[in-house]
């Protein structure tokens, strides 16, 4: 197809006799105080002819006469020129007193970043194409302030985002809007099919989205044609993966060491028998590979005064980094606008995915497997039981990754789209028509098969057991819908010096969900056939049969208004609000809520005072306030319908012979139940200097999440309650800066950064005393939420004799070799009261930065992240059931007075040892090079002779380096609002080196 479409145009081309004469122009270009300008763009228009004036403000290019050039450079007006007779032409760029002019999508519309008086990031396109992730939102981690986005090294996985902080205990997803629909996540778009991403942080710009913006907004705009001729783009890459950090743990000499030692600890009196278990197995290396990655993408577009078409088509294949692991996604994003008329337009747009999505394995039992365990047996063609210590409780970690390998079948289908209208009226007046949906079905086949296992313990027949006796098959089907109309009146007018545009509008959206599951066992029967064209319910034993369901719907219905203000281009005004009606609460009072918000801005350069300075070329000061809202609600039994609490079945009574059953709640609904509303402020100020080479903006935000909706504990016997109780506060610092600038005329380069601070506290939860609990993360009036909970340790006791001079432990006897821990309290005795916070999963601040250089044709660009001041909880090494293997660290462990005071003694009868404490905290801080690329772009001169419009090849490296010092894979953590930092064998980020290519013709 390719080559088909190349021999067209060159042949076409060839067809073509150019009889303009050509010739060399030459000039300088200044500015206003006759400095010269080096770095400005001088472009032919409509013509790919193009190059930048040097370090002295001269430029010379290759043109026709009659050609129109074009000169550009950031913060001065551009200037057009006709190429006469002449072969020099001087020009003279005036300051822009329209700087920062460029349109930014906001809700409903859009509008001149000046004009605005909020936070608002923009990235584009470019920034997230041509680097090997199938979500777009993990691509731009550490490149937006007050955004922390906490990736998955899994193919496929979407990355944990969180805009400002946790605001809820309900959830921190930010809305995404993909094209004006609304949206809890993006994977169906495809990297390479966007135009731009907005993040909405602060309030003016985010009380538009009524009961959804609380948590922060994405919008993401695709690919349109734009007017001109029609242009084929193709862009691949290939590539692989790799882990990168390996969990240090013991080999089979030091297992046996440690393992000998802790028997000996635990009263074993007889050593223990390694006659079977031989081996010394990595079974990190067993499971993990490296992984084939590539992306592939082709798009046609083509606009003319009438109609602008395109189409889009990607597909994605990437291995996961455990053996058998594979996502492979096709995608396609078709749009088309026609211009019915001058002032009427209609259009739609499609996204559609069909995604085959990995079957997923885990660590775990690789990290706990002892290394003395050979994995597979060659004279029986069987993999092996693990040692009788362990085989009760871990399974050979191959029995999962090999005998189970593709035997989860995961489909996921998606339709996304729109068809809208637009019409200009008495000039200043846009009226817009906007019908969308969203349609998503996924489905599910899973088979267990029959296991066999190699097993050196059966002595008296062959020593082959079967650790899986019977088949069995589960399927799982989802559906859900979600429909959304917009009506959208603008008006927009320049007034002498007054700016004026409102937003008036009418929008209403429909969600549902649907979903069915079922399993059947082999049963007494034929066992089901390894072969998924017969994993299905239908077959099995009937009498093994299980079912469950869930249905929902859920509806909102809106009303919104938005009024944008300026006066002489330097007095700004924001103001916003939205009416929201939602079912979930039609049998309370507050069926309806109000959230809005005001901003305001000043351009302090605009101003006279500031003509004759020359150090600022544009200073803004802003703020705003506003009440944002919060539909999450986190736990499913409120998930859809808070004040319907869905009806268990209790125990049944007999009255007169007859069983009646008894029903009660999930809990009892408050009667004035409501969203959660957020009220936030923010301030700053945004500034260009020296020549507009430097950017840097500040920003201070402060957010209280009011009404949060929370389970309130019930009296003894009776169920919970749900009311409006919690509180959570989160403030804190955003900077960004940037300076963009040239060396002489042919390099370029670029530093970028950006730095976020986050206080988090719960300042509210009910009843006093009333804490949330999730494993070691509680969430507790006066703490960060979900911060880690436990004892403080004061190293290892030493002797009997420190022992009885130290506080008396209540929690059980402890010995020397123990962890010792902190009288929190003061009453001279270890008790539960002890517990204190231990750590805090939300870092103290997050950053970013990049770094850019180019050359000629030749560019290098290096993206680096990280966080600074959070806690991880090591939670999989915390066994005290299992015996597993055995962290490198424990090689330091407690065996005598004075050999360690941080590592306790080896026991699992030490329960001690076990409770949580900051024994198994570590540093969550880490600083990693997120992604190098190296570019480079075909001259044009070789370009114009391949007939091509570009030529651009690349290598990327994703993840090369971390800077860490947890002991885990990754220090990126993720989890639920209430739950995260947990690390229990978290998947691992690896690193990507990939080599690609992208041509236009």
């Amino acid at each position: 197809m390719k080559i088909y479409i190349v021999s067209c145009i060159f042949l076409l081309m060839s067809s073509i006799t150019v009889f303009a004469q050509q010739k060399a122009v030459s000039g300088t270009v200044k500015d206003e105080t006759g400095e010269t300008l080096p770095g400005v763009t001088v472009k032919v228009k409509n013509k790919d002819t193009g190059t930048i004036t040097d370090f002295d403000g001269k430029y010379s290019i290759t043109v026709n006469q009659g050609d129109i050039l074009e000169f550009s450079y950031i913060g001065l007006t551009p200037q057009t020129a006709v190429v006469g007779t002449s072969n020099t032409i001087d020009i003279t760029l005036r300051e822009d007193v329209t700087v920062l002019t460029e349109t930014v999508v906001i809700g409903y519309g859009t509008a001149k970043k000046r004009d605005l008086t909020g936070s608002i990031t923009t990235i584009k396109g470019d920034d997230v194409a041509n680097k090997p992730s199938s979500n777009p939102m993990s691509l731009i981690q550490g490149k937006v302030a007050g955004v922390q986005i906490t990736n998955s090294g899994r193919a496929g996985d979407e990355p944990d985002v969180r805009i400002r902080g946790t605001n809820s205990i309900n959830g921190a997803k930010p809305l995404y809007i993909v094209d004006g629909l609304f949206n809890d996540n993006i994977n169906f778009l495809n990297p390479a099919d966007i135009e731009s991403m907005e993040v909405l942080k602060d309030p003016s710009s985010l009380a538009i989205f009524g009961v959804r913006g609380a948590n922060g907004v994405i919008i993401i705009t695709t690919k349109r044609a734009k007017e001109g001729k029609t242009v084929v783009n193709i862009n691949s890459s290939v590539g692989a993966k790799q882990v990168v950090n390996k969990i240090k743990l013991t080999n089979a000499a030091e297992f046996k060491e440690l393992y000998n030692e802790q028997r000996v600890n635990e009263g074993a009196t007889t050593p223990y028998d390694y006659y079977l278990w031989q081996a010394d197995t990595d079974w990190q290396d067993e499971i993990f590979q490296n992984g084939l990655v590539t992306q592939n993408n082709i798009s046609i577009s083509g606009a003319n005064e009438k109609s602008k078409f395109y189409m889009g088509v990607g597909y994605i294949y990437e291995e996961g980094i455990i053996n058998h692991e594979k996502m492979n996604k096709i995608s396609i994003n078709v749009n088309d606008e026609y211009s019915i008329s001058k002032n009427f337009r209609v259009g739609f747009q499609f996204n559609g995915y069909k995604e085959n999505s990995t079957d997923n394995k885990k660590v775990t039992a690789a990290l706990q497997a002892a290394p003395i365990a050979a994995p597979y047996n060659e004279e029986y063609q069987l993999y092996s039981v693990l040692p009788d210590f362990q085989n009760a409780q871990i399974g050979n970690p191959m029995f999962d990754i090999e005998l189970r390998a593709n035997k989860t079948l995961p489909v996921k289908y998606r339709a996304v789209g729109n068809v809208y209208g637009e019409l200009d009226f008495l000039k200043h007046f846009n009226f817009r028509v906007a019908f969308s949906a969203d349609y998503g079905f996924n489905q599910q086949q899973q088979y267990t098969p029959i296991t066999m296992a190699y097993n050196p313990y059966i002595v008296d027949a062959a020593p082959i057991d079967t650790i899986s006796r019977t088949t069995s098959v589960s399927q799982y089907q989802n559906i859900y819908t979600k429909i959304q109309q917009d009506y959208l009146l603008t008006y927009k007018q320049q007034i002498k010096d007054h700016g004026i545009t409102v937003t008036a509008g009418f929008t209403t959206n429909y969600n549902s969900y649907s979903q069915i599951s079922g399993s059947r066992q082999q049963g007494d029967g034929l066992p089901f056939p390894d072969d998924e064209r017969n994993w299905y319910l239908s077959w099995g034993d009937k009498k093994t049969q299980t079912n469950d369901s869930e249905q929902w719907d859920r509806a909102t219905v809106s009303f919104l208004t938005r009024a944008l203000y300026n006066y002489k281009n330097k007095y700004l005004f924001n103001a916003s609000y939205r009416r929201d009606g939602s079912s979930a609460f039609t049998n309370t009072n507050n069926e309806w809520q109000d959230f809005g918000a005001v901003g305001a801005g000043w351009i302090v350069t605009e101003e006279d005072f500031m003509r004759n300075q020359n150090i600022l070329d544009y200073l803004k000061i802003k703020a705003s306030w506003g009440i944002l809202g919060n539909q999450a609600t986190g736990t499913s039994q409120f998930d859809m319908y808070p004040s319907y609490p869905q009806i268990d079945m209790g125990s049944a009574a007999i009255f007169g012979g007859n069983v009646v059953p008894a029903y009660s709640p999930k809990y009892i609904a408050s009667p004035d139940l409501r969203w959660e509303t957020v009220h936030a402020w923010e301030a700053g100020f945004e500034t260009n200097l020296l020549h507009n080479k430097l950017h840097f903006e500040a920003v201070y935000y402060n957010k209280l999440t009011k009404d949060m909706l929370s389970t309130v504990p019930g009296q003894v016997g009776s169920v919970p309650g749900l009311a409006n109780v919690g509180e959570i506060a989160n403030k804190g610092l955003e900077l960004a800066a940037s300076w963009n600038s040239t060396i002489g005329k042919d390099w370029t380069y670029g530093i970028s950064g950006n730095l976020t601070t986050i206080d988090n506290e719960v300042k509210k939860l009910g009843d006093i005393g009333y804490e949330i609990i999730s494993g070691p993360s509680r969430v507790t009036v006066g703490y960060p939420i979900g911060y880690f909970y436990g004892y403080k340790s004061e190293g290892i006791y030493q002797t009997k004799a420190e022992i009885n001079q130290s506080p008396v432990s209540k929690l059980g006897a402890v010995e020397p070799g123990d962890i010792k821990f902190a009288d929190t309290d003061g009453d001279n005795t270890i008790t539960v009261n002890d517990r204190t916070m231990i750590g805090n999963p939300t870092p103290d601040f997050t950053y970013g930065g990049s770094v850019s250089i180019g050359y000629k044709n030749v560019d290098l660009i290096v993206d680096v992240m990280g966080v600074y001041g959070n806690e991880i909880y090591k939670s999989w090494d915390q066994q005290k059931y299992t015996k597993a293997n055995y962290p490198i660290d424990r090689l330091n462990r407690w065996n005598g007075v004075g050999t360690s005071n941080w590592e306790p003694i080896l026991s699992q009868k030490r329960d001690n040892n076990y409770y949580d404490s900051d024994y198994y905290i570590e540093d969550g801080s880490f600083f990693r090079v997120r992604n190098i690329q190296l570019g480079y772009n075909l001259a044009q001169s070789a370009v114009k002779k391949l007939r091509l419009q570009s030529l651009r090849l690349y290598v990327n490296a994703q993840n090369p380096v971390t800077f860490k010092n947890s002991t885990g894979y990754t220090p990126e953590i993720g989890g639920s609002s209430i739950k995260f930092g947990v690390d229990e064998g978290t998947y691992p980020i690896p690193a990507v080196y990939t080599f690609g290519f992208n041509l236009s013709f």
